[in-house]
């Protein structure tokens, strides 16, 4: 058959099959490949790699954190163990450089987060300190910078024109194997649930990455930045062809925002919401399942200023859909304090819009309110972040239960004093912030997980 009478499918499959064939034997007889068969060159993505390349960094981290054995807490045991303290940890990760200019480098909170001491080397073998320009934790996003000359940049892309099928490559260090390139496609986009903490909508890919990958580049074949490698699914801690990457958009965003204020100042609608369920729907007769129900706007708020109440369902920012919780609180997250946003919502069946201008989200060191304030049940307890900044430190991280009164709710509840709240239905809390949030947003009940001397307690606040 004519391979020139073929259609385009047939064609490629048979161009496939005769460049298959020509390279096994070539290859079973020790001979090196062709540059082309016939008048087509061997597809290789090499001139792409050997453009943006030089931009990928190795990220070399030297810090330390607190440590503490349990049993150090035992009244007997406690006497034969040291006291808790500071551990020494290295650790290694990856970085793309956005900005040569002013040597500005992109990659993850959790590859710096412990650092005293952050050394950069190029792929030119030049290794060089860096400093940590800002980080954001819950986006997962952290800025360097260092000082030198002859530095290259990835240009950035658009995360938004990615679609499932794209074809990406991803560069970065894992296993301390300095650039190293894999590739794969697009599996997913608008992942959520893998860092429930944060701010997520991760694209998943099915390029190999590996520890040491993360804060590196995920690239199309222009060769164009449209992610931060982040996290894997593995039991074992290897590659199993599902990887996440920090959408660059998300990731402009944030740095955009570092480098202005050395950290992120987030917008607040104030309002809690939940999911849109068939219940819901079906009670308030909702064509499908889309959008932000509203259960509760804050007193004061730039929701209740712009005229939102309970039971309306939030379905657009700024025309951009909201699927869901998830995406409302990112795409608030992600703005700035005082900005302006269009919110459409559905109310009595029908759909309106309202203009609101955002308040600042608070950070954890102007938050004074208990969380009796949140909910009753935890009348008659204190509270306070437990970490490093305090004295008394015991080397569990979370929220510090510093007084309980006898027969108040929180005691009747199992609450005592010198617990240390760990998680809150099921997510991680390290201070009395995200608890307070978690909490806030809870529907019905919420179970602490409690760090209480050398044992775990779990706790039901209905």
């Amino acid at each position: 058959m004519n391979i020139t009478n073929l259609t385009g499918n047939d064609r490629n499959i048979r161009m496939c099959v005769a460049v298959s064939l020509l390279l096994t034997g070539a290859l079973a007889q020790g001979q090196s490949l062709p540059p082309q068969v016939g008048d087509q060159a061997l597809p290789s993505l090499a001139p792409v790699i050997e453009e943006v390349a030089p931009a990928v960094v190795n990220i070399s981290v030297s810090g330390s954190v607190m440590a503490a054995n349990p049993l150090s807490r035992d009244p007997f045991f406690g006497q034969f163990l040291p006291p808790p303290g500071r551990r020494q940890v290295q650790s290694a990760g990856s970085g793309v450089i956005v900005d040569a200019e002013n040597g500005y480098i992109l990659t993850n909170f959790h590859v710096i987060e412990d650092a005293e001491e952050i050394t950069v080397a190029l792929e030119d073998n030049r290794a060089l300190d860096a400093t940590v320009v800002g980080s954001d934790a819950d986006s997962d996003i952290a800025v360097l910078q260092v000082e030198a000359d002859d530095l290259a940049e990835m240009p950035l892309g658009d995360s938004e024109q990615l679609r499932v099928g794209d074809f990406v490559l991803a560069i970065g260090n894992p296993f301390r194997l300095r650039h190293t390139v894999t590739s794969g496609i697009v599996s997913g986009l608008g992942r959520t649930g893998i860092n429930p903490e944060g701010y997520e909508d991760f694209i998943q890919t099915d390029a190999s990455i590996n520890p040491g990958n993360s804060g590196g580049a995920l690239i199309n074949l222009r060769g164009e930045l449209i992610g931060i490698n982040t996290a894997i699914f593995s039991g074992t801690g290897g590659n199993i062809g599902i990887g996440f990457a920090i959408p660059v958009n998300m990731a402009r965003s944030v740095m955009s925002q570092i480098i202005s204020f050395g950290g992120v100042r987030r917008g607040l609608l104030g309002v809690n919401i939940g999911p849109v369920t068939p219940d819901v729907a079906e009670t308030y007769d909702l064509e499908d399942t889309t959008g932000a129900f509203v259960t509760e706007v804050s007193s004061g708020s730039a929701a209740e200023a712009a005229g939102l109440a309970i039971g309306d369902v939030i379905v657009s920012v700024d025309g951009e859909t909201m699927d869901g919780p998830g995406a409302l609180r990112n795409t608030i997250g992600l703005l700035r304090p005082g900005d302006s946003v269009t919110v459409g919502y559905i109310r009595d069946g029908e759909l309106t819009t309202a203009t609101a201008t955002l308040g600042e989200r608070p950070t954890a060191a102007g938050l004074t309110q208990r969380l009796s304030e949140i909910d009753p049940e935890f009348e008659g307890a204190e509270f306070a972040t437990n970490n490093e900044a305090r004295e008394d430190f015991n080397g569990t991280e979370g929220v510090l239960v510093t007084a309980v009164e006898p027969g108040t709710p929180a005691y009747e509840n199992g609450l005592r004093t010198g617990d240390v709240i760990t998680h809150v239905s099921r997510q991680r809390v390290r201070t009395l912030e995200e608890a307070r949030e978690i909490i806030g947003n809870a529907r019905s009940s919420v179970i602490l997980q409690v760090a209480r001397g050398n044992r775990g307690v779990l706790i039901l606040m209905r």
